[in-house]
């Protein structure tokens, strides 16, 4: 067998990354001898989340362009040439058959480097509406696999292929009942549990609302796992009690899922997609400060279905309380909600994106 070499770029956040160590992941079951080499932004999280998983990574220094006036945008030119450079050393070194960028500017230069050193790249578009990095590199990709219907607009039509997201191998159902995954976390193993996740990094606006909301909660006699994130575990940590379980993070999502009766969740394109496999009834509070403010219709892509419903931030104050009641004690919407979006999870996201990237490497 032809011994191939694959290189991956993708991060930022989480969203991006996993699905570039899915990918990876399914192509190194396949192909056991290939080569596999991750490029990232140096001080991003990738640096950390993909040697963990046992795999290469070379950073480049790169930024995003700052939305506001910022002193930082007068580097980028410079960054940018810098990291040109940077991928166009690691390519001729590396020699990849292809090269696969999953969102985020690390992505940025380096596939646009390898379009114009002739090799193949593939993009994978993880949002409803997409990055200015991915409609940067259409135009030079081989393909472009997406999560979306109708996305036409922003890319060339023949080139794009409706796979959805890959999504992680441990949100993959396992043979375990509810009781026993709310038993793992520490609670009660009969009482409805609400599920509280915002994000890799944890959302302010959600670890704030959940605070304030405990007695709420429960009034309505419900127990509360809530992922608050590492940058916000100190300040909320002293809440947990006997029905109130706080981590800065979650490794076990696949229990996580199935302990859950509802689930708050942020609306990152890796999230939603998880969601959907899940299968249970959804609020989704989107981030309104994220690029092109996908999460909001990413959301909104699900909510069209009515398979989820979506508060927007600012909205949480004057909404929230009336429309978590009228969830928790509405079980023909929960039953509605759980179906419409499990009719839209894409099961076969990962290896539908393996078939496209074979096809490129053995034209």
């Amino acid at each position: 067998m032809k011994k191939y070499s694959f290189i991956l770029s993708g991060g930022g956040t989480g969203g991006h990354i996993y699905p570039a160590i899915s990918i990876a992941d399914a192509l190194k079951e396949k192909y056991p001898d290939a080569e596999f080499l991750f490029v990232g932004a140096k001080d991003r999280m990738e640096m950390q989340k993909v040697p963990a998983c046992n795999y290469k990574i070379k950073g480049l220094w790169i930024s995003g362009i700052q939305r506001k006036l910022s002193l930082k945008n007068i580097l980028l030119p410079l960054k940018l040439i810098n990291s040109l450079i940077t991928s166009f050393l690691i390519l001729k070194k590396q020699r990849p058959n292809i090269a696969i960028g999953t969102g985020g500017y690390a992505s940025a230069a380096l596939l646009k480097m390898a379009g114009w050193m002739g090799i193949p790249t593939l993009i994978q578009e993880q949002n409803s509406y997409p990055g200015i990095t991915n409609k940067w590199l259409a135009s030079k990709a081989s393909k472009i696999c997406v999560a979306y219907p109708n996305l036409e607009k922003y890319f060339p039509k023949e080139k794009i292929i409706f796979t959805g997201n890959p999504i992680r191998k441990e949100i993959t159902p396992i043979n375990l009942n509810k009781s026993e995954a709310r038993i793992h976390f520490g609670l009660k193993p009969h009482k409805k549990t609400l599920l509280v996740i915002g994000g890799s990094l944890g959302a302010q606006a959600i670890n704030e609302l959940i605070a304030e909301k405990i007695t709420f909660f429960e009034k309505h006699n419900i127990q509360v796992l809530w992922q608050c994130g590492k940058l916000y575990y100190e300040r909320f940590k002293h809440l947990a009690s006997k029905t109130v379980k706080i981590t800065a993070y979650i490794n076990k999502m696949d229990l996580a899922y199935i302990s859950a009766t509802l689930i708050i969740s942020r609306a990152g394109a890796s999230s939603v997609s998880e969601l959907t496999m899940v299968g249970k009834p959804v609020i989704f509070i989107p981030s309104p400060y994220v690029a092109e403010d996908h999460q909001t219709k990413n959301a909104e892509a699900i909510v069209n279905e009515k398979a989820a419903l979506l508060i927007p931030q600012n909205q949480l104050k004057s909404n929230f309380e009336s429309t978590f009641e009228n969830l928790f004690y509405d079980i023909d919407l929960q039953e509605e909600l759980s179906k419409n979006i499990k009719a839209l999870v894409k099961p076969n996201a990962t290896q539908d994106i393996i078939n496209e990237i074979e096809k490129i490497i053995q034209a």
